[in-house]
């Protein structure tokens, strides 16, 4: 493969397919291009996760990044991204790349990069960056130091970023009273990078974390992927159940996002958990600012803006988007679909981390369960109700017949689920507005080949129906 494309957060690929070393090594050269380019002197910091060879992949990048006179400050372990991202910050770092394919299938791994303020690079960024990796067949284009020679000179330093971001977590949240709660909580690591964290940060209490899929296992088993949704989360809900935990924290591969299952090992959504954090930050801490949110996610946020006189910005799907929105208006949470979430006074990243400390501060602040935060924030702004379907994408064809049917513009007399629509919004994807508040999107993965068709609705029994008329929409319907 010649071509290397970067998509939400960098580039993915099959591993011994097309993700080879010397490709990882082209993504390299392009990043270091791109900064020099920038004019940019300094460090980078490299970081990995637990996929196979990941450690491998990472040394290859800091030996192409010192070989072009960047000092390179490597993770001696695998390390959650919103340590790596939180690390630039506070190291002062120009830059990050992390060795992580995140929530994609075990075959996969990807080159992920972040800017100096640890969050996602913009699109024009990205595209900038991809402009710049040298063809394939340049082997000589690409200045490579090895590993050895890079820590003789002191171009590759080890490091270790977990205290300075325990640390920072201290002036974020008041960790003792979780710790003193009494808690069961069971973690759900989905045999990522966030292993061990949780069960450190709250050690030491009366509360007690128990955690399943903490090894390191690159074939996930268990789950055809660590994504923190069903049925990949089933296994941990069904440990939750037999563990009687009050809660179960999910983490995915790599730790940016956050998944959460109730006292009865029931999942929540991401799109409730979304509306749940914000909803903590304006009525439990009495924060105010701006909310950031992605097309795909709830409109629960908007109530919310409304009940709190707060802004709600809406972007495209990605960080990419979320990120310079959130830094561009000091916004007080951020957030997408997929269960990435962000929070001001941190970096302009996603942090499963944090996010379920967040929560379960929410339960020892109100005394509540998750079951019944929900039926708290639902007294709200009423009841909202979600579903998505993946459809994996067989070819080109397929994707411009979907395409072609999306681009209709006459939507007189369309109905989704036995819903009139009402509006349609091309911002990222096809949004349908339903006459009743629901919505249907239907957009095509940045990442991998799918399209994904997302609702939110009102009404629980119009879930699948809407989904399924979604599908026919498309001409994808059995």
């Amino acid at each position: 493969m010649t071509d290397i494309r970067f998509g939400t957060d960098g580039w993915r690929g099959r591993i011994a397919e097309n993700y080879t070393f010397h490709n990882v090594r082209r993504c390299a050269q392009g990043f270091a291009n791109y900064l020099r380019d920038q004019g940019a002197q300094g460090s980078v910091v490299v970081g990995y996760d637990r996929r196979f060879a990941s450690e491998h992949f990472a040394a290859a990048t800091a030996e192409v990044l010192a070989g072009n006179g960047f000092h390179v400050l490597l993770t001696q372990e695998a390390t959650p991204t919103p340590v790596i991202s939180y690390s630039v910050v506070e190291k002062g770092a120009l830059a990050a790349v992390n060795i992580t394919a995140s929530h994609n299938p075990p075959e996969d791994n990807g080159f992920k990069v972040r800017d100096s303020r640890g969050g996602a690079i913009p699109p024009a960024g990205l595209q900038a960056i991809e402009a710049q990796i040298p063809p394939a067949d340049t082997v000589e284009a690409i200045r490579r130091l090895p590993l050895d020679q890079a820590l003789d000179q002191g171009l590759v330093t080890y490091f270790d970023p977990k205290p300075a971001y325990l640390d920072h977590l201290q002036g974020l949240i008041d960790l003792d009273p979780i710790r003193q709660a009494g808690l069961r909580v069971l973690v759900d690591n989905m045999w990522g990078n966030g292993s061990g964290w949780l069960s450190q940060i709250l050690a030491g209490g009366t509360t007690q974390v128990l955690e399943v899929h903490g090894e390191r296992n690159p074939i996930f088993p268990e789950m055809a992927r660590p994504e923190p949704i069903p049925p990949n989360v089933d296994a941990g809900l069904a440990a939750g159940r037999r563990h009687r935990a009050d809660c179960v924290c999910i983490m995915d591969g790599d730790a940016d996002r956050c998944g959460l299952g109730d006292e009865h090992g029931q999942f929540v959504d991401q799109l409730r958990v979304f509306a749940l954090l914000a909803f903590y930050f304006l009525e439990i801490r009495g924060e105010r600012g701006p909310i950031v949110k992605t097309i795909s996610t709830t409109s629960m946020l908007n109530k919310l803006g409304e009940l709190y006189d707060v802004p709600v910005i809406e972007t495209g799907v990605g960080f990419k988007y979320v990120a310079p929105a959130m830094v561009e208006h000091n916004a007080m949470i951020g957030g997408e679909e997929s269960g990435g979430y962000a929070f001001r006074g941190h970096v302009p990243e996603r942090d499963g981390i944090l996010a379920n400390l967040y929560l379960l501060d929410f339960m020892v602040r109100t005394g509540k369960r998750p079951s019944q935060l929900i039926q708290m924030l639902f007294e709200k702004v009423g009841p909202h109700y979600y579903g998505r379907i993946d459809l994996r994408l067989t070819g080109n064809e397929m994707k411009e017949r979907a395409r072609e049917r999306l681009d209709r513009p006459d939507i007189h007399g369309l109905t989704l689920g036995g819903r009139r629509v009402v509006d349609r919004i091309t911002v990222d994807g096809y949004k349908f507005l339903m006459e009743d508040g629901g919505w249907l999107l239907v957009r095509f993965s940045g990442t991998e080949p799918l399209i994904r068709i997302y609702t939110e609705t009102t009404a629980p029994e119009a879930v699948q129906a809407i989904l399924e008329d979604g599908k026919r929409l498309i001409g994808a319907a059995a």
